[in-house]
């Protein structure tokens, strides 16, 4: 059965945000050129490729100035009527029960955020990381935080780790597996980056451990289904072959203070009962 998103706001929906990925060394050119490698060897080369910020200059001014924007952001945001009907969503009988039943026997589930974006540059950036704080806060059985994208400064990381995340030294390309229940905060990411992240999960026990707060997948099919020929038709197999075992619920905006930085997101629930529910029909 096709899941159907709950409840979508956005009239216009942006359906490919900036990601920008860390591009691969090239090889060094050899005689006889190596032997193609599998996916699973492509992946893990590139789930451990090491990242670290481009600017190593530490800069106090700077870093104070984004902690009190980062303050202000988390003080307004957490007495709005966005958050606090996101709040009473999360604890509706229906989803308390999709949140229990990733978490199974754990008490917690871990947070991982890909592709937050410029923290200093935009609003956008700080409102999302804002409201993964907030819910770490508010919400007792989410866990640690971990966040990446290739675009942090040294600044940036600096104010991460001193409101308590961990930043990753890895650019895992979206590409973690879920050995145990994780939720992933990745509002107006890539559909490669979701595709990615699904991929890689692309197992009935994996994908049972997984909450994707993101883009909606309904949108994705919508739009597909009537721009046959768009850009991301290739980046959106897994989430497509998801659809029929994935529990969407959107989230209202409630306002326009919100709606540039979470319109059309919505908690994804993967549940495929079967390995033969992840083969695909056609190629």
């Amino acid at each position: 059965m096709a899941a159907s998103a709950k409840t979508l706001t956005a009239e216009n929906h942006t359906l490919n945000e900036e990601w920008t990925v860390v591009s691969s060394r090239r090889g060094i050119k050899r005689r006889n050129p190596p032997r193609t490698q599998t996916l699973a060897q492509k992946q893990q080369q590139q789930q451990h490729h090491p990242w670290a910020p481009t600017d190593s200059e530490i800069n106090f001014v700077r870093e104070s100035k984004l902690m009190q924007k980062m303050q202000i952001y988390m003080k307004k945001l957490e007495t709005s009527r966005f958050f606090l009907t996101l709040l009473d969503q999360i604890r509706t009988p229906e989803l308390t029960n999709c949140f229990l039943k990733v978490l199974s026997s754990e008490s917690k589930m871990n947070m991982v955020v890909y592709g937050i974006g410029s923290l200093e540059t935009y609003d956008s950036p700080r409102l999302q990381l804002s409201l993964a704080i907030l819910l770490k806060r508010n919400v007792s059985w989410i866990g640690d935080i971990e966040v990446f994208d290739p675009v942090l400064s040294a600044t940036e990381t600096r104010v991460l780790e001193a409101l308590g995340c961990s930043v990753l030294s890895v650019n895992e390309q979206g590409r973690r597996r879920a050995q145990k229940p994780m939720m992933f905060f990745m509002p107006h990411c890539e559909a490669e980056l979701y595709d990615n992240l699904l991929q890689a999960n692309w197992e009935v026990r994996l994908l049972n451990c997984i909450v994707l707060f993101g883009n909606s997948f309904e949108t994705y099919e919508q739009h597909l289904s009537e721009f046959k020929n768009s850009s991301i038709v290739d980046s959106t197999t897994h989430i497509l072959a998801a659809r029929k075992f994935t529990d969407e619920f959107g989230i209202k905006t409630v306002s326009d203070d919100y709606f540039g930085a979470f319109h059309d997101s919505s908690w994804h629930f993967f549940s495929p009962a079967l390995e033969t529910a992840l083969q695909f029909t056609s190629c």
